[in-house]
């Protein structure tokens, strides 16, 4: 049996799209293999939000190269974000010519013929579509767990962050027909599936004719053996009231909610074009909390975008200690080619981005050690994952708040959801036992 290897860089669009390609390649006899050497086609689904991406991107190519060398046979696939940029794909085409299959975020409906064109022709593929219409249903689909599933519900975006590629790379925003949504997760349910994760880069704007996000939020919640309700990712502008009264009235929605601040100031917000306040953001904080005492909240910061005064960053620093986030992802800007922000010529040192994500970054761990503290003492319901990847002797899984929980148990607790009083904890996990 020929083997596959897929490597994914990005968020959870990305690792959704390399299920959709990991389901097509084991529909056509592919066995997945995490050995690039033993496998006869690579994948790298790439990730374009980054700089870093870029960099391991290309240094991953690199080492494709020597696979290449020793088997003629062997064929090298590169998709996903950074593909829907031209002088990528220029690029790629220039330096790597031994790449066999090109394409974008907007063809993997494609990839099966792409693959076989590959095999049958002796000749490289390349397919880059600018946008598309329509969402193309009924894909394949291997998933990462049994147990728990990412199910998209919007594609694209419509925000234009100045800072920001994914309009660029993932298209205008459409959503996904909601009985194509629930026929969806209700067959995921059948298959073992108690967990589901609804994606899109902005979730909040979901809209099919009538039905609205909170709609669809009360519709999914309703689905026989379904237990848990996440999503990712939510725009502040977005977050309206019906959302936020879904927490009350949906009790398989889980206590946690990922909401992007970005900056605290707002000239600097403005520049970004993300179209709200920090009173704004922080009065959704506010109406969250009132509705769910015990959720814990996530986001995303950016230091030192351009035009960035030490008093902006004071004012995020605030933003940080009022929400007490339960975590960051916490990011330096890096110029991405194409955006407007690229074109600001107020950009900041090095030095400085580092000495402000520094002081973030342990005001964030603060913050979280603080939450993690109040739950000492207390049982949380825990969805096993696995393994503990650093001490096998202790299971993993997350609580509804997506706290990190280690425990020790049996392995066939994977998979279900269980009991745990909490024993311990350090900034980035909880300790407890069944």
């Amino acid at each position: 049996m020929k083997q596959f290897n897929i490597q994914t860089l990005g968020c959870q669009m990305n690792e959704r799209d390399s299920e959709t390609i990991s389901g097509m390649l084991t529909e056509m006899g592919y066995q997945s293999t995490e050995s690039k050497k033993d496998a006869d086609i690579a994948i790298i689904n790439t990730c374009s939000v980054r700089e870093n991406a870029d960099k391991r991107f290309f240094g991953m190519l690199g080492q494709l190269k020597r696979y290449k060398n020793e088997n003629p046979d062997f064929i090298a696939c590169v998709c996903g974000c950074m593909m829907q940029q031209q002088h990528i794909v220029d690029e790629v085409k220039k330096k790597y010519p031994w790449v066999d299959i090109i394409f974008g975020t907007h063809n993997i409906h494609n990839f099966p013929t792409l693959l076989k064109n590959v095999i049958e022709q002796k000749t490289a593929q390349i397919e880059i579509l600018e946008d598309y219409d329509t969402v193309v249903e009924g894909l394949p689909s291997k998933r990462l767990y049994e147990h728990k599933a990412f199910v998209n519900i919007t594609f694209g975006c419509n925000n234009f962050c100045t800072y920001c590629i994914v309009p660029f790379t993932r298209g205008r925003e459409k959503s996904r027909k909601a009985d194509d949504v629930v026929k969806e997760i209700t067959r995921l349910v059948k298959d073992g599936v108690k967990e589901v994760t609804l994606l899109g880069q902005n979730v909040n704007s979901y809209r099919d004719g009538e039905i609205t996000f909170a709609a669809l939020l009360k519709m999914i919640n309703e689905i026989d053996g379904l237990k848990r309700i996440k999503f990712m990712t939510s725009h502040p502008k977005d977050l309206s009231d019906d959302v936020i009264e879904a927490y009350r009235v949906c009790d398989k929605l889980c206590s946690y909610i990922h909401l992007p601040v970005q900056s605290g100031s707002d000239a600097v917000l403005k520049k970004m074009n993300r179209k709200y306040t920090r009173e704004h953001y922080m009065s959704i904080i506010e109406k969250i909390k009132a509705v769910r005492e015990d959720i814990a909240i996530s986001t995303d910061i950016i230091v030192g975008f351009p035009g960035e005064t030490e008093e902006d960053f004071e004012d995020t620093l605030k933003v940080v200690e009022d929400a007490c986030y339960d975590s960051a992802f916490t990011f330096i800007y890096s110029v991405r080619k194409g955006t407007p922000a690229e074109k600001y010529a107020d950009q900041i040192s090095e030095d400085v981005k580092h000495e402000r994500f520094n002081r973030l970054v342990e005001l964030v761990n603060d913050c979280s050690y603080k939450n993690n503290e109040k739950y000492l003492g207390k049982t949380l319901e825990v969805l096993v994952e696995g393994y503990s990847k650093n001490d096998k002797e202790y299971l993993m899984g997350r609580s509804g708040q997506n706290k990190l929980v280690n425990f020790k148990g049996d392995a066939s607790l994977i998979g279900e959801l269980v009991k745990v009083k909490i024993i311990d904890f350090n900034t980035f996990a909880l300790q407890g036992e069944i």
